[in-house]
């Protein structure tokens, strides 16, 4: 009884700092006010979270990792091409996103690190940096490059891609099914026109690697 209590407990801090984190921002958030929303001491919260970081861990990896593992089956999908894999974990991602619409900004980029950076130091940016590595990965296949520098750059702007179809429709209000259905040709058309252009800027390119 006392176990399930505990859980209980944890569950109803998570939820009311996941809460304030989507209104505030999580530099904005303070423990006694998470303590506050969850009805109970700030005390209470370092008897199951060292501190803040801890709570955005806890918060955050269970999503990531399943988003991960998701795009990590279709990367791992004998019968489809580098291309049909690149929009397939890109829908994934923006699928993601919209379904956490209040919170894939807490998910995604709260104390994050940058993408070159190879060796993290939290979890949470361990398990992002492998997000993108995976699209960094599957585009170069459609791209048949092996420049690291080149491949990181059009991986960078292929990211600045689905963060602006997420800030276009993250306040939609039809159902994700619907707005998914509805706009993945769309989406599966702006990777499409993105891999054209990198081939294109490529080819311009060719001898000056």
């Amino acid at each position: 009884m006392k176990t399930k209590r505990s859980e209980e407990t944890k569950k109803i801090i998570l939820s009311a700092a996941g809460e304030l984190f989507s209104q505030k921002g999580y530099d904005a958030v303070s423990i006694r006010e998470i303590a506050k929303e969850a009805g109970c001491s700030h005390t209470t919260i370092y008897l199951y979270f060292k501190d803040k970081e801890a709570l955005l861990h806890e918060l955050s990896m269970p999503s990531l990792e399943e988003l991960l593992q998701k795009m990590k089956r279709i990367t791992l999908s004998e019968s489809q091409t580098a291309e049909e894999k690149l929009k397939g974990i890109s829908n994934e991602f923006l699928h993601f996103c919209l379904r956490n619409k209040n919170l894939y900004t807490i998910f995604i980029n709260v104390k994050s690190t940058r993408v070159d950076n190879q060796q993290p130091e939290l979890e949470i940016n361990k398990a992002r940096l492998e997000i993108f590595v995976l699209m960094k990965q599957t585009l170069g296949q459609c791209l048949s490059i092996s420049n690291s520098d080149q491949i990181l750059a059009f991986s960078r702007i292929f990211f600045y891609n689905l963060y602006g179809i997420l800030s276009t429709y993250s306040y939609q209000h039809e159902s994700i099914e619907a707005l998914m259905e509805r706009l993945t040709p769309t989406f599966d058309l702006a990777v499409e026109i993105l891999i054209l252009g990198f081939k294109e800027k490529i080819n311009q390119g060719v001898g000056k690697e």
